[in-house]
């Protein structure tokens, strides 16, 4: 039978620690006068006493026996209750939004999705600024130590093909992984402190260069303005390049550079292919903006494409021009690249490299098969062989994920979005992008203008996407629960 009392006592001094950094934007308040310093007090003192409450309520449980169903649970119930938590500073003060969209713009932020619902951002405070990047900065570590302690031993999509070569987790998964966090922590760390150092001498200024160093190493992608990136000069794009690509590959061979093991990092598959993928849409959408465009193709629109191609391989999420005025070639690309996403172990977003080309070792055995009956051929990964149950993982994670996306565009055109709003919506909730296409959700407009209805859909999908979907729907099952 499963145990709750283990998850409930972690969530509870999660959501505690989530109140006490509800400080930092506070005192950040106080500090520059923007007079928002109450709505972080009062969310900040709720919070902790939730929190601290759960903890306690749920301490008479043996807090490192947490199995594979304890896991699922805990792994969705933190993401599904942080938001409730994060929104209250956006409910109880500025923006004064509705519940709604308060929710939606916190959800948005810890899976990383990067969508927004607000406006006026650069009018805003420095606190709501602040608290944003934060809950970005928060998804995306937490992501990678989902994405690699959890889903590799609940065999999630496939991720199990990585547990010998990252981390051991079998047994009692919760010692191991404070030790592993606090690794991945490092590295996370050193990447957003690298990414602020850059901005900061590209010429941002000091507060932009700390959120946006936090949304860039997360691939969350929430600026500081309406207009995202287009305001920053060349320099700062970039350094956002560099940033947004880094952060999307494997956390575990940046470990293992800095442990003196180079080669796995060059020798990896899924950062070779990742890295061809990029080029191969820069060097096709270079050739169609040059062709499309009336004037010359220069420096700054090779940025350009550069940029946006990377923040969306990424599913960063920032824009630093309205691409869909490129031509219907670039808005079909950008959808596509967006289903792609970036590496494993990472905090980018989507379906992952390693998932495709899992599949297409799978058709291509089966495809050399018909033309020699007689002979075995085994799909293989990096060389080794893959197993049956790694292939139907990935082979049931498309399904789910091509089959949620569709249900979510259905559900959304019923509300009353129009079908580029409501697929593309689906879209980027799903693979956590950020933008969609149209004018209204696209990348120089937000989601503000939806109906409520449709920002709870586009939630939910998001919640799912970014814990690889059976995560969830798992819940829903009679068998998880009969144990």
């Amino acid at each position: 039978m499963i145990d709750i009392r283990p998850v409930g006592y972690v969530i509870g001094w999660l959501v505690a620690a989530l109140g006490g950094f509800m400080l930092i934007p506070l005192f950040t308040d106080l500090h520059v006068g923007d007079r928002n310093a109450g709505a972080f007090a009062a969310s900040a003192i709720l919070t902790i006493m939730v929190g601290t409450v759960t903890a306690l309520a749920c301490s008479n449980s043996d807090r490192e026996d947490i199995g594979v169903q304890e896991s699922f649970l805990l792994a969705t119930g933190v993401w599904a209750v942080f938001p409730l938590f994060g929104a209250l500073p956006f409910w109880l003060g500025e923006p004064n939004a509705s519940f709604t969209d308060a929710f939606f713009e916190a959800m948005s932020a810890l899976t990383t999705t990067g969508a927004t619902v607000f406006t006026g951002l650069e009018y805003m405070s420095h606190s709501v600024l602040l608290w944003r990047g934060m809950l970005q900065w928060f998804g995306g570590l937490g992501i990678v130590v989902v994405a690699m302690v959890f889903l590799p031993t609940l065999k999630v999509g496939g991720m199990q093909i990585f547990r010998s070569e990252a981390f051991d987790t079998m047994g009692k998964m919760l010692p191991r992984a404070g030790e592993i966090a606090m690794s991945l922590t490092m590295i996370y760390a050193a990447l957003t402190f690298g990414c602020f150092m850059g901005y900061t001498f590209a010429g941002m200024g000091s507060f932009d260069a700390l959120v946006h160093s936090m949304t860039t190493a997360s691939t969350g992608g929430m600026a500081n303005q309406d207009s995202s990136f287009a305001e920053f000069n060349a320099a700062t794009h970039y350094v956002a390049i560099i940033f947004m690509i880094l952060s999307a590959l494997p956390f575990v061979r940046f470990l293992q550079l800095i442990n003196g093991t180079a080669m796995p990092f060059f020798r990896d598959t899924q950062i070779r292919t990742f890295i061809l993928v990029l080029a191969a849409f820069v060097l096709i959408l270079s050739i169609d903006y040059a062709l499309e465009a009336e004037e010359a193709f220069g420096e700054s629109a090779l940025r350009e494409v550069i940029f946006n191609i990377a923040s969306i391989s990424t599913g960063t999420g920032y824009s630093s021009a309205d691409y869909q005025l490129w031509g219907p070639t670039a808005a079909a690309m950008f959808f596509v690249l967006g289903l792609l996403g970036g590496c494993s172990g990472s905090t980018a977003c989507s379906a992952k490299i390693f998932r495709y080309q899992l599949m297409f070792s799978a058709v291509s055995a089966a495809v050399k098969q018909l033309h020699s009956p007689n002979r075995v051929y085994t799909p293989r990964y990096e060389g080794r062989p893959v197993s049956d149950d790694i292939l139907n993982s990935v082979m049931v994670f498309f399904m789910f994920f091509f089959l949620t996306m569709a249900v979510s565009a259905i559900l959304l055109m019923m509300i009353g979005l129009d079908p580029v709003t409501a697929v593309s919506g689906a879209a980027t909730a799903i693979a956590n992008i950020g933008p969609g296409l149209g004018d209204e959700i696209g990348p120089a407009g937000n989601f503000s203008g939806l109906p409520a209805a449709a920002k709870w859909v586009l939630a939910t999908v998001m919640l799912i996407g970014r814990l690889e979907l059976m995560s969830v729907f798992v819940l829903f099952t009679v068998a998880f629960w009969r144990g």
